[in-house]
């Protein structure tokens, strides 16, 4: 049985992602004082007293949204409403009781979903705003300050006292994949055309996703959770506080994914600041998987044309290990081959190879390919390997001196063990170190 969804809303900068926040115990959200910060859904797990809840965060509540992207937010809200047990009605204390306050105040009472009236910004016991709250008739308000975490026990208890009874979902670990790429690539599509339903919030204008957004789901008998995050751009064009948190947010996203989704634009050449996400990922050990989204636009069929992916080739050979997936939104193209690769490669971020065949595997490409000399004819041994680490699979190889490893050697070695292990998707980190008065294998 699913776990009890409890959600947020209120009007906008009446501090619900502070109090998500606090909640879901990390800064999961991004939080400044500028109105409509939160755009999509965010969700958070929370255990308290031996209750375990999903908590979701919402956009803010408008009563007459004119622009394309404040209709979207809205959507977001109303759907997060439908899935929820228990609704947290964030209201400001030192603003006091505002006529949207009480529009939303009626909307929750025509959803006749159970409703916790959370009085957020009392920074003091007994703060006088709290009072004005009784007269929104969704009962009485419990006083909160988010922002320095007052109240939070008081009104966890509360929450668990008015869930319904659940239990635990099916235990199993999920795989954390982020989508990541530049500003309107298509990444939101992408994972809408995933998961099959309008989950995050898709504009024209680039910078629509702010937040890293996580969503659980199924795919056969894998559980993953799908993160969506911010357009990357270059560091030198990152000014404003908010796309300064969005990075933020897409690098602890990666940090956080065993699988990065690289997407491309197929109508524009690879960019240099596609090649710094790649290298960002290969430098964070993360297995990686390139889309490339929009190919109803350059292709009348899903086939792969490798006239039109050379480019992406040549830019991205230094990670050549990645697989290529051709996909495209409108059409869903390619969605299940691309979630496929995704569970290609985060087995292969996972594999641990036993000594016996993995020194097997060195043997034989030692033999077919003797290791390089140096100038004073001292040649390269390999005495013994083991892998001591996944994700990434990390193999220590010992020898009788690491300086003697050329980097073509490193790269020979490096695909023999890729074609025998298939090690695809993945990077591999070879670490040679030397080994004194040691026995040769053989």
């Amino acid at each position: 049985m699913p776990v009890p969804v409890v959600v947020i809303v209120g009007r906008p900068n009446v501090g619900k992602s502070a109090l998500f926040n606090r909640l879901v115990g990390r800064r999961a959200a991004i939080v400044e004082d500028i109105p409509g910060i939160t755009r999509d859904r965010l969700y958070g797990r929370v255990v308290w007293r031996g209750r375990e809840f999903e908590v979701v965060d919402t956009g803010g509540l408008i009563s007459h949204p004119t622009e394309p992207l404040q209709v979207q937010v809205q959507r977001q809200v109303a759907r997060a409403l439908e899935e929820a047990d228990l609704v947290l009605f964030v209201v400001d204390v030192r603003s006091g009781v505002l006529p949207e306050d009480r529009e939303i105040a009626q909307r929750l009472r025509e959803s006749r979903r159970p409703v916790l009236l959370v009085a957020n910004k009392a920074d003091r016991p007994g703060h006088p705003g709290i009072y004005e709250m009784y007269g929104l008739g969704v009962g009485d308000p419990v006083p909160v300050s988010a922002l320095h975490g007052l109240g939070i026990s008081d009104l966890l208890d509360r929450v668990a006292e008015m869930l319904p009874a659940g239990e635990p979902e099916e235990a199993g670990p999920a795989i954390p994949v982020a989508v990541v790429g530049r500003p309107n690539v298509g990444k939101s599509s992408l994972v809408n055309a995933i998961l099959g339903e309008d989950r995050v919030i898709v504009d024209a204008a680039p910078g629509t996703t702010r937040d890293a957004v996580d969503t659980v789901f199924r795919w056969g008998d894998r559980r993953v959770v799908l993160i969506d995050t911010a357009g990357l751009r270059r560091r030198a064009r990152v000014s404003d506080v908010v796309e300064r948190y969005s990075v933020t947010r897409t690098l602890a996203a990666v940090d956080r994914a065993h699988v990065v989704v690289l997407v491309l634009d197929a109508t524009q050449p690879p960019a240099d600041q596609d090649q710094e996400i790649a290298r960002l990922t290969v430098e964070r050990g993360r297995a990686l998987v390139l889309a490339v989204t929009k190919w109803d636009l350059v292709s009348p069929s899903p086939e792969p044309r490798e006239a039109i992916l050379a480019p992406v080739r040549a830019a991205m050979r230094f990670v050549s290990y990645a697989p290529v997936v051709v996909t495209s939104a409108v059409r869903r193209w390619g969605i299940a081959a691309l979630v496929e690769r995704v569970g290609e490669a985060a087995d292969a971020h996972a594999r641990r190879v036993p000594t016996g065949p993995l020194n097997r595997v060195l043997m034989e490409a030692e033999e077919a390919h003797p290791p390089p000399a140096d100038g004073a004819g001292r040649q390269l041994k390999i005495y013994y390997a083991t892998q001591p680490a996944v994700r990434p699979p990390t193999i220590v190889l010992f020898v009788n001196d690491p300086d003697l490893v050329t980097e073509d050697y490193r790269r020979y070695l490096d695909a023999r063990l890729r074609a025998a292990f298939d090690f695809r998707g993945t990077p591999l980190r070879l670490v040679f170190r030397a080994r004194e008065r040691a026995a040769a294998r053989r």
